[in-house]
């Protein structure tokens, strides 16, 4: 069966070398030469695979692979770019990314990563193949159709939105940052009947206040200044599955009530068109903030909040479930031991301790960053308080780690021993249990550190 790949790259010499390539070893290919007209081809078209450059003007291959995945979570990506760094491969991996490969590149290193593609199609195991299996706590969980946890209140509302997820009712989804507040809004999405339609996420915070009905609705050629040719918004996109509207507290007024309209109406108006254009898209919105208050303050408007209110979901902070913390951390061990070739089979005693006495103001995206770093920084097949890079906080006090990159893990340790024995005014006692450690430990530390 022939493969069908989109090329996305600015500079046309590589669209051409790709193309030629791929065409001999049996590929239908379609070329885009920027980010959006990548996507407006992507959300009408079907695709196999899509190749992108990284670095491109106007829209970054980052931001063409967050859309990809947001229309088809499925579809794998390939990351090509001149300007290769360890942090721009981990962003690419963590933002679903099937490959990362440095310019330039053999025809055979191209060919390698397309059959290794269609070989995990071939085992209908796409997600699995992936270099990362379940990115960010999303979507790999969510082609898994599950949310990790053991608490009572989280199988609550995981029960409650698998049955509210075949309904067509609005949902609104409160939650501090980290709690997992796009997973729930993904795990609603398949779990209903729209779960082979498009999943299309906005960042309300990520546009600016003038793009944001354009980016929503669409607009057309020659409706403002830029707008050289008809872009669909991302409500037709999600035409017949859901869209989620983040962080709907940073939605400006102006648009606020377009939204509202949407709602009430279940029709759009393109930027600059002339009929309404109906549409059929689940709407889930998430906020991290008070949304009455921000009522109060007359930067959210009353009607909205309860036509997106219909059935409120509100996440519990990790601080409050902390029965979660051992089977998340079990999970990211074992994630990111897999991702980065590591042999790490477990955490100590002592580290599960400062976990589970740690308060967590970053909630679950903190906890897997420390287990990810932690994993990075471990050289055996278990993790020690010595592998951690965190905050030592105590209570409600906090004593912050000065810590850089380079920074070697001995000095990490020593900062965050004489932390924690500053905020405890030297009882070692209290300093050794916080800490997950013995006494004895503890004092043999100290001597090391006074030499």
């Amino acid at each position: 069966m022939e493969r069908k790949i989109l090329i996305v790259d600015d500079d046309a010499g590589m669209r051409a070398g790709l193309t030629e390539a791929l065409r001999r070893v049996g590929c239908s290919v379609t070329t885009a030469s920027n980010g959006f007209e990548a996507v407006d081809i992507f959300a009408y078209d079907i695709f196999d695979m899509v190749i992108t450059d990284v670095k491109m003007p106007r829209m970054s291959g980052i931001s063409v692979l967050r859309e990809i995945k947001g229309i088809s979570p499925q579809t794998p990506v390939i990351m090509i770019t001149a300007y290769g760094t360890i942090d721009n491969a981990v962003e690419a991996m963590k933002e679903g990314a099937f490959d990362y490969i440095l310019k330039p590149f053999s025809t055979e290193a191209i060919e390698s990563a397309i059959n290794r593609v269609f070989l995990s199609k071939n085992k209908k195991d796409v997600v699995k193949s992936l270099s990362l299996e379940v990115q960010r706590g999303t979507k790999g969980l969510i082609a898994e159709k599950k949310i990790i946890s053991n608490n009572p209140r989280m199988k609550e509302l995981i029960n409650l939105a698998r049955n509210i997820a075949y309904s067509k009712a609005t949902i609104l989804i409160q939650g501090e940052s980290g709690t997992g507040k796009e997973l729930f809004a993904q795990f609603i999405h398949q779990t209903s009947p729209r779960r082979d339609k498009p999943f299309v996420a906005v960042n309300c915070a990520a546009l600016p206040e003038g793009l944001l009905e354009s980016e929503l609705f669409g607009h057309e050629k020659g409706s403002f200044t830029g707008a050289f040719g008809r872009r669909i918004g991302k409500f037709e996109r999600a035409n017949y599955g859901t869209i989620l509207l983040d962080e709907i507290s940073e939605m400006d007024l102006p648009s606020q009530a377009k939204l509202l309209r949407v709602l009430q109406e279940y029709e759009i108006d393109r930027v600059g068109g002339v009929e309404p254009i109906p549409v059929d898209v689940r709407v889930i919105a998430t906020t991290n903030i008070d949304l009455r208050d921000a009522i109060n303050k007359g930067k959210f408007r009353e009607d909205l909040f309860y036509r997106l209110n219909v059935i409120p979901l509100i996440i519990s902070p990790l601080r409050e479930r902390k029965d979660d913390i051992p089977l998340l951390t079990d999970y990211f061990l074992k994630r990111h031991s897999a991702n980065n070739g590591k042999g790490i089979l477990r955490i100590s005693e002592d580290v599960l301790h400062l976990l589970m006495k740690y308060d967590w103001k970053g909630n679950v995206r903190e906890l897997e960053n420390v287990i990810e770093r932690a994993v990075l920084l471990c050289d055996s097949d278990v993790i020690f308080p010595s592998h951690l890079f965190m905050e030592a906080r105590i209570g409600d006090k906090k004593g912050d780690l000065t810590l850089k990159v380079g920074v070697s893990v001995k000095e990490m340790e020593r900062q965050l021993i004489m932390n924690t024995l500053n905020e405890v005014k030297g009882n070692r006692t209290y300093a050794a249990d916080m800490l997950g450690i013995s006494i004895r430990t503890l004092r043999n530390k100290i001597k090391e550190y006074d030499k």
